[in-house]
């Protein structure tokens, strides 16, 4: 009788696991709404410039390796603004930050590890788009 128990419980432990890793798209809730990751990427890339998509990121960070895909569309985001003006030495300088931010966490295990380095590479990117409006002039969006 024992055995039957002990079988029937691990098959609902084995239906769970399953039910839950079908589920291709987590949501998240961020702004208010259910959003999966790739939405929330989408709203990223559809700000109006790096400071707005800098927010959203703070606004819906996951602490995890999913900041991976969002920090990156703040990198894109914010290299609008002022990659295409860099000059060689700018450029390599801008390489060198964002090295540092990979390096900083690489001996550490833990996915927050990952939304670390995230956060460090977004930020590096918007300090450049900021230094870069500045000097032209505008006004961060």
């Amino acid at each position: 009788m024992l055995s039957k128990c002990w079988l029937a419980v691990v098959l609902a432990v084995v239906a769970v696991v399953l039910s839950v890793a079908g589920h291709p798209a987590r949501a998240m809730v961020c702004m208010d709404k259910s959003m999966t990751l790739d939405e929330v990427a989408d709203t990223i890339s559809a700000q109006m410039g790096c400071e707005s998509a800098m927010k959203v990121f703070r606004d819906c960070e996951l602490t995890a390796s999913g900041d991976v895909e969002l920090g990156a569309a703040v990198e894109k985001k914010c290299e609008a603004d002022f990659k295409p003006g860099l000059s060689a030495a700018q450029n390599q300088a801008y390489k060198h930050e964002m090295h540092a931010c990979d390096i900083k966490y690489r001996n550490k295990s833990g996915t927050m590890y990952l939304s670390f380095t995230a956060f460090c590479r977004a930020e590096v990117a918007q300090r450049y788009a900021q230094r870069a409006l500045k000097a032209a002039g505008r006004k961060a969006r």
